[in-house]
């Protein structure tokens, strides 16, 4: 079975996939933060959901990158979740 390291070193070697990853690694690394926090928290997509007044459908969109949060939704988030958001701005040459 290929482990899912193995699998993605793979896919990087093909310039197109590297490019297009690079250009979602943001978004991919706000939806692990997203689960990472939750999980973190012991909380379910319902206790979530329950904690900021929606449904699980919608944390589920949500931590399935199918919306983009605002950061009202993500200062929230957050907070039901026992953690602190932070947003900063780097030099787009590192």
């Amino acid at each position: 079975m290929t482990k899912l390291k193995d699998l993605k070193n793979r896919l990087l070697e093909d310039p197109e996939f590297r490019e297009e990853y690079a250009r979602v690694d943001d978004e991919f690394t706000l939806i692990e933060a997203l689960v990472r926090a939750r999980m973190t928290a012991k909380l379910t997509q319902v206790e979530l959901a329950r904690r900021l007044g929606t449904t699980q459908s919608a944390i589920a969109r949500l931590e399935g990158g199918r919306v983009s949060p605002s950061f009202k939704t993500l200062r929230r988030y957050a907070e039901a979740t026992g953690t602190r958001l932070t947003v900063g701005l780097v030099h787009a040459d590192r």
